[in-house]
């Protein structure tokens, strides 16, 4: 979705009173930290944003900037309680840079950053680039470029992720879908794909998530597609990447079902593993409620059909959870169930979880406005999740959440919304407990 589609999505609702989100005495506190879309700055929020170890917020854009073409910034707050922004780099500033900017960023232990673009490059579909801190500012460098001659997929969605011994990881989801690791050396960096997607039965299809590591090295992500059932496009799937004395091999841990209880399309948030080894993630469909357009709006009666294929049965989606059973299978639980309306559905960001066990996540539509809401499920003794409305875009305070929630060491929530604001080019808020 390109930031100009998800703008024209909340131009009717922008208007809306930023007062209808004041929170009731005691609730989580909501503050825009920074609203995109002015000028030259960034537009189009749809990853994650990511904490330095002095407190401030690093992201990229995909659109805005001088060239138009996506930015990265940093965040950093002051005495006030406002919070500075710096912009760090706008693509494309040299030849072969890269454009469009969708996934969050990581950091190194030498504070150097690293992010993925959709476009640009030598071959003008993606690269994978690094953001170096030195005495005259910032520089960015492309340390790979994705190209169709290479066979190795193009068009990154998702951030990265780093083990220990500097290597990268990520997906490519177009057009053959891969998973693919970057090693250094002293002549570059080289690509190894660790895996194709979508070539045998019952694989996934369209990795627009990005992967995480478990402390063995092993790597885990979702694909929106692929797997059974849903008119034979499949509905989506868990995969584990584990690394063996051959390579890389492929687990799939589950393949959603289409079947009116499970979710349907995984959206494009990371998993989040807790201390058990156990998976929590959002899909964007399923479930046991059907939504409709407008978002649980009573007045449409047409099905809406989701960003994956032939999801029109009970589609506003779920959060699950994957266990690893004795047998070395894993057994999915699905925790909540969203309901559309003012309670929000559509979940494209994952979940993360406090150190209470509680989850967070957003949904980019439903909602007072339609905008979508953050939401919190906290554990019950009997199994069971209890849902919280946290707070719901309006518009003017942000609009689409469609990224991962992020905790600091104090309990504090920080996100980002792809749209809406004072200037429509989306924010980056803050939820205080």
């Amino acid at each position: 979705m390109t930031w100009n589609e998800g703008l024209n999505r909340v131009l009717t609702i922008v208007s809306f009173s930023f007062a209808l989100c004041v929170m009731a005495e005691g609730a989580p506190k909501y503050q825009v930290l920074h609203g995109f879309g002015k000028g030259t700055d960034g537009a189009g929020l749809w990853s994650s944003v990511t904490l330095d170890k002095k407190g401030g917020l690093y992201g990229a854009t995909s659109g805005g900037g001088v060239n138009r073409q996506g930015i990265v910034f940093v965040l950093v707050p002051q005495t006030n309680g406002t919070w500075r922004e710096t912009i760090l780099h706008s693509f494309p500033s040299f030849l072969d840079d890269g454009q469009g900017p969708n996934g969050g960023l990581i950091q190194d232990s030498s504070g150097d950053w690293y992010g993925t673009t959709g476009a640009g490059g030598a071959d003008h579909v993606g690269t994978v680039f690094k953001l170096t801190h030195g005495p005259s500012g910032w520089t960015v460098s492309s340390l790979y470029s994705f190209g169709e001659q290479k066979r190795d997929g193009y068009a990154p969605t998702a951030g990265l992720a780093m083990d220990k011994s500097g290597k990268l990881y990520g997906t490519a989801p177009r057009p053959r879908t891969t998973a693919f690791e970057l090693t250094p050396g002293s002549d570059g960096w080289h690509e190894t794909i660790m895996h194709h997607f979508g070539v045998k039965k019952g694989d996934g299809a369209g990795p627009y998530a990005g992967l995480i590591l478990d402390t063995l090295g092993n790597l885990y992500g979702t694909t929106e597609w692929g797997g059974i059932g849903c008119v034979g496009e499949g509905c989506g799937t868990v995969y584990e990447l584990k690394r063996t004395s051959s390579g890389w091999t492929e687990i799939v841990l589950h393949r959603f079902d289409n079947n009116g209880k499970d979710g349907v399309g995984p959206g494009v948030g990371a998993l989040f593993m807790d201390s058990y080894g156990a998976l929590y993630g959002t899909t964007s469909g399923g479930g046991s409620h059907t939504c409709f357009v407008g978002e649980g709006d009573a007045t449409a009666s047409e099905p809406k059909v989701g960003r994956f294929p032939g999801n029109t049965i009970g589609n506003c989606g779920t959060v699950f959870k994957l266990t690893k059973a004795a047998d070395g299978g894993w057994n999915e639980a699905v925790l909540y169930n969203f309901k559309g309306g003012s309670t929000g559905s559509g979940p494209g960001g994952g979940v993360v979880m406090d150190k209470s066990g509680n989850l967070y996540g957003t949904t980019i539509y439903g909602g007072a406005g339609g905008s979508g809401v953050v939401y919190k499920l906290s554990p019950r003794a009997n199994g069971k999740w209890t849902y919280t409305l946290l707070h719901t875009f309006t518009g003017a305070d942000g609009a689409q959440p469609d990224a991962n929630l992020i905790l600091d060491d104090k309990g504090n929530l920080y996100g980002t919304t792809a749209t809406g604001g004072a200037y429509g080019g989306g924010v980056v808020f803050e939820i205080t407990p």
